[in-house]
């Protein structure tokens, strides 16, 4: 497995782009075989799940390239509605694909799907929804076969905000006949790129962004060009790595709306930031201040999926801070590795207690998984010494080569890949 070795204590300096949300990416992909023809999808990011989910849609029948940052869908040749399991186990974001496959071919069977090991994601929501949209579901060891012969819109009620659900049903209900209400819908902005693609595509949808998202079926979806926004996370985590090496880094093409409770969180730390048009700057020139209570939850407020990140900081900062984790209980695997680095972490359930320490030393450290690999790096880049990232394949499920990305920050960071030995080479 490919690994990341990085030589740290170098502050990051430069400006950077921001590529393509994956996680906007991904539903937008799968919604795009709603509409039968070609479909043109730009600031799409090369990640290890975009290409497992091209792959995906390859062994449906589509046609598929991608060309720097545009991928072209022939939705056309869309042949099956049966998803590989194979490919199923590996990404989660897989599930997607239920509510587009039963929307067109009014069937769909899929597996249960795979992803990282960050705690328990049940796909529950998802199938109670399609089933309030007229839906008949059977399951059998793993294996879940949707059927109906129509979908008709109904009042959808999600106990908790569901992403991945939220957007299933959308997707579903798109083309229901009358019309679909979602209450307790989840709010983030991957769910308003999902609507607007949509509505391009002649959808008649209102309300991502709120809690309650209203969706008038339409007969058909035509195909369309769209360009998907940047993403949040990949922007925070640039953000927090230049705050942790003590840096100065202008981040282009990023949506400061979406990082709301991340820049409270970094000022509250004593980080510099300014924000103009779709451009933010961030400096941090001594050490930063402890923070005294973060909690991850559902958007808007602190997102998860930085909260690995944010911990590497506050490890390094001057005073004794305190994360909740309340979306995943298995989101906190990276503390351990930190700890080889000299981090002073304590957990108790869902809470880490941290105590600043004045410096990170380098160490061969593990990777697993998405986010937790990227608050390792962030480690790496503000620690004394050399660090190797194990285990980098994780990484690249969210992050387009994240040590050109740093490397252009003037990070030293290189990636090893493994030489096959004689008896891979047999094989």
């Amino acid at each position: 497995m490919d690994k990341l070795v990085i030589e740290g204590g170098n502050p990051l300096s430069g400006t950077i782009r921001i590529h393509g949300a994956k996680n906007a990416a991904l539903p937008i992909l799968a919604a795009s075989l709603l509409a039968e023809g070609v479909h043109s999808l730009h600031n799409v990011p090369k990640l290890l799940d975009i290409e497992t989910m091209l792959n995906i849609l390859e062994r449906l029948g589509c046609r598929c390239a991608h060309e720097e940052e545009t991928v072209t869908i022939d939705t056309s040749p869309l042949g099956t509605s049966h998803v590989p399991e194979d490919l199923m186990r590996q990404m989660r974001s897989s599930i997607f694909l239920m509510g587009p496959l039963l929307s067109r071919f009014g069937e769909v069977t899929i597996y249960q799907p795979g992803g990282c090991a960050i705690g328990e994601r049940k796909i529950d929501l998802h199938l109670q929804g399609l089933k309030q949209l007229g839906a008949e579901i059977e399951e059998s060891n793993g294996r879940i076969s949707c059927r109906a012969a129509k979908l008709t819109g109904s009042e959808v009620h999600l106990d908790y905000p569901s992403v991945g659900a939220t957007e299933n049903i959308m997707m579903a209900a798109a083309m229901a006949e009358g019309t679909t209400t979602i209450s307790g819908a989840a709010r983030e902005p991957e769910i308003q790129d999902l609507q607007n693609f949509l509505n391009q595509m002649g959808a008649q949808i209102i309300g991502a962004g709120t809690d309650t998202i209203t969706i008038q079926g339409v007969k058909k979806l035509y195909p369309c060009s769209y360009e998907v926004i940047p993403d949040r996370i990949v922007a925070g985590t640039v953000m927090i790595a230049a705050a942790a090496t003590r840096g100065n880094v202008t981040l282009t093409h990023t949506n400061a709306g979406h990082l709301t409770s991340l820049i409270h969180v970094l000022r509250r730390a004593g980080v510099q930031i300014t924000v103009c048009n779709d451009i933010i700057n961030i400096s941090c020139m001594g050490r930063p201040r402890a923070v005294e209570r973060i909690v991850t939850s559902p958007y808007p407020s602190f997102p998860t999926d930085l909260q690995s990140q944010v911990m590497v900081l506050l490890s390094l900062a001057d005073g004794f801070s305190v994360i909740k984790e309340t979306v995943f209980e298995g989101r906190f695997k990276h503390v351990e590795e930190m700890a080889r680095m000299g981090a002073d972490i304590s957990i108790d359930l869902n809470r880490a207690f941290i105590r600043g320490v004045q410096r990170l030393y380098g160490a061969t450290v593990e990777a697993t998984d998405l986010r937790a690999g990227a608050a390792l790096v962030i480690a790496g880049l503000a620690a004394h010494g050399t660090t190797v990232v194990e285990q980098a394949h994780h990484i690249d499920r969210g992050y387009d080569g994240i040590e050109k990305l740093f490397q252009k920050l003037g990070a030293r960071i290189s990636r090893k890949v493994p030489v096959p030995g004689p008896l891979d080479l047999a094989n």
